[in-house]
């Protein structure tokens, strides 16, 4: 097998993982979120389930789906809750996703390395669009709230492997 087959392979099998994770994590969480077959979705601040987020980000952050299911084809709807200094490694997604900052400042940078001197600070209030396939890592200085929407399955695909929390854990 090639290397671009081996990625290629690879990737999949991330991608079902994922799916399974958020699978799991819709399933054993108390609900918030909505496919959009049933109706409206309204959901107040009360009402959010903050969860871990999946094990393919670092840990510390937190994140609730609002609508649909980010492990599965079809637009999805979720939040992140970053920690002070958290960081993300160098990636790409295989969809596009619309970030929205709710709160707190996110660090966006774009490349295949980290390089905290060439960001774009995305303030409370702050969208950026993010095309599929788009190298990017993001940090936070301090407590951060950032609403993601895209189309499922959502990935995250690291460009360092080192960077790949999934990975530390073999």
């Amino acid at each position: 097998m090639d290397a671009e087959s081996c990625r290629t392979a690879h990737g999949r099998r991330e991608s079902m993982l994922l799916s399974a994770v958020f699978a799991g994590m819709l399933a054993s969480a108390p609900c918030t979120a909505q496919d959009g077959t049933s109706g409206p979705v309204t959901v107040n601040p009360g009402e959010l389930r903050w969860v871990d987020a999946p094990p393919t980000l670092p840990k510390g952050s937190k994140m609730v789906v609002l609508f649909g299911d980010p492990g599965k084809p079809g637009p999805y709807v979720l939040r992140l809750m970053a920690p002070a200094g958290y960081k993300i490694g160098a990636h790409w997604h295989s969809q596009a996703e619309n970030l929205t900052v709710l709160s707190g400042t996110l660090y966006l940078g774009e490349g295949d390395k980290a390089d905290r001197n060439k960001v774009h600070p995305l303030k409370s209030g702050g969208y950026h669009f993010l095309p599929a396939k788009q190298h990017h890592y993001v940090f936070v200085r301090t407590p951060t709230i950032v609403q993601v929407n895209g189309d499922g399955p959502f990935d995250i695909n690291y460009i360092n492997p080192e960077d790949n929390p999934e990975r530390a854990k073999r």
